[in-house]
């Protein structure tokens, strides 16, 4: 093969890996507002700022927003649509209803950019700027957000209910689910290191305490200390709508604390704890010890995991639209009477 094969060969090669392996990515660009909305991220971080003035767990919300948008058909803001004659909304699927929130601050952001800069901004554009936003703003790395993603005008309960991954399956389980949409195992721990901030209710993590697996008993890998602890504000029979902290070290600090509690046993969720207390996958652990000994290794590998994530099948171009409302599709603005929807 000649010297210029070969450099065209490997300027090829390299284009596939910068665009995460699909040229379907290729429309999608940190600079993508710059001219139409450059203030856009200063305008959600703003929004966010507010937000945080009276609740904590906010950050942690909008960023399980844009993993559980991601997750379904793609970062294509299907998640925030509303039930509708021709929708069945995503937010009833069993692992986001009573569960998912934010969607309130995703309306007031929409309404901002809509005066900033009208029908420019995707709701799906919106979730990952406010995922980076929420993370810098608690500590955690910055990163340029690749932007130009399209909303849908489709939800898939079905795939809610059968793609994303749950806290009580087991590890194999939740890494085939991340190959699935093109996350390897780095990107799993990576990812699950979000778990750093926010809280979560009871009944995703109740079972570890009386009777895990039908064994009458609870979770061995959790530390008889915490489970006292977990025992206290999750009483048998109680209020499974309860929430406690995911990081009991420092719950609205984004930081590596969340892998020295998995080293401690402390983890509070099954799929937090299985990637260090598991038997039958040495890499999790291995990326356990790494992370929980170098923040900066988790922080480097956590930005290239939600640049990944962010890339999973988006809408660009001319597919789907930008919607003015972000919990309704455009072709039925007209019944609106000018609010919006999305926090229903």
């Amino acid at each position: 093969m000649s010297s210029s094969s070969c450099c065209t060969l490997l300027i090829g090669l390299l284009c596939v890996v910068l665009l995460g392996g699909s040229l379907s990515h290729g429309q999608l660009s940190p600079t993508f507002y710059d001219t139409t909305c450059p203030n856009v991220s200063n305008i959600v971080r703003g929004i966010i700022e507010e937000a945080l003035l009276t609740d904590a767990r906010i950050g942690g919300s909008l960023i399980r927003l844009h993993f559980h948008d991601c997750f379904v058909n793609g970062c294509d803001g299907s998640l925030l649509l509303n039930n509708s004659a021709t929708i069945e909304s995503e937010k009833e699927a069993v692992p986001n209803n009573n569960s998912v929130r934010g969607f309130g601050v995703v309306d007031d952001i929409k309404t901002a950019l809509e005066t900033a800069c009208p029908t420019t901004v995707s709701c799906a554009d919106i979730l990952a700027i406010a995922a980076e936003e929420s993370v810098s703003l608690a500590g955690g790395p910055s990163w340029n957000v690749s932007l130009g993603r399209r909303d849908s005008t489709t939800a898939n309960r079905t795939a809610a209910n059968t793609s994303l991954p749950g806290p009580t399956l087991p590890l194999q389980t939740i890494i085939t689910m991340f190959s699935d949409v093109g996350l390897d195992t780095t990107d799993l721990v990576a990812l699950s290191g979000a778990h750093t901030f926010g809280r979560a209710q009871c009944a995703l993590f109740s079972n570890r305490l009386y009777n895990y697996n039908g064994t009458g008993n609870p979770d061995p890998s959790l530390n008889t200390t915490y489970l006292s602890t977990l025992q206290g504000i999750c009483p048998q029979n109680g209020d499974p709508t309860v929430v406690t902290n995911l990081d009991l070290t420092t719950p609205d600090v984004f930081d590596n604390k969340y892998f020295s509690n998995l080293q401690a046993l402390e983890g509070l969720l099954n799929s937090d704890q299985i990637l260090f207390s598991t038997t039958e996958n040495n890499e999790t652990v291995a990326l356990v010890n790494n992370f929980t000994a170098d923040q900066t290794a988790f922080f480097d590998s956590f930005v290239v995991s939600m640049i990944k994530m962010g890339n999973i099948s988006p809408l660009t171009g001319t597919a789907g639209e930008i919607r003015l409302n972000c919990g309704k599709v455009n072709d039925n603005s007209t019944e609106s009477d000018g609010l919006l929807y999305s926090s229903m």
